[in-house]
């Protein structure tokens, strides 16, 4: 996982309308990447919600919001109209960007395990550094958190 300080691994995935997102782009704004396990489940809705709630917060920090998830595009949109999300869902189907910043983990719920999304957040910094790691995140707090990350 990397660490605070560290270059954000750069990387393009395909937003929730199919279009390129690169994370490079954002440069000269603070950008929130969050992962989540998936979309429409209650504690990524939860999550989601927060953001949305307090987007007025996260403009005022002129925060960049992604969210991440192994989701494919269409189902991103989904989720997104179906919660007036105002914020970039990215599709990491082959799990290659979640991979980079170490968060794709081995998982187990109910006696079953399985891989996925780990719930973390990277604060990014203007130039593209890592700020702040929040490396297991609660759907409730983690609004809270990453405020004040981003006014530290």
């Amino acid at each position: 996982m990397p660490a605070a300080g560290d270059l954000a691994p750069d990387f393009t995935l395909a937003n929730q309308d199919g279009e390129p997102v690169r994370l490079s782009q954002f440069r000269g704004s603070p950008v929130v990447l969050y992962f989540y396990p998936k979309a429409d489940t209650p504690g990524c809705t939860t999550q989601a919600c927060g953001i949305r709630d307090r987007q007025d917060e996260y403009d005022a920090a002129g925060a960049v919001v992604l969210g991440v998830s192994p989701d494919e595009p269409k189902k991103l949109r989904k989720f997104a109209d179906k919660y007036s999300l105002p914020f970039t869902l990215l599709a990491d189907t082959d799990h290659a960007v979640a991979d980079a910043y170490g968060v794709w983990a081995e998982k187990s719920m109910y006696g079953r395990t399985y891989w996925g999304n780990q719930r973390a957040t990277f604060v990014i910094d203007p130039d593209g550094r890592i700020a702040t790691v929040l490396p297991k995140v609660s759907p409730k707090t983690h609004d809270d958190e990453v405020l004040a990350a981003l006014s530290a």
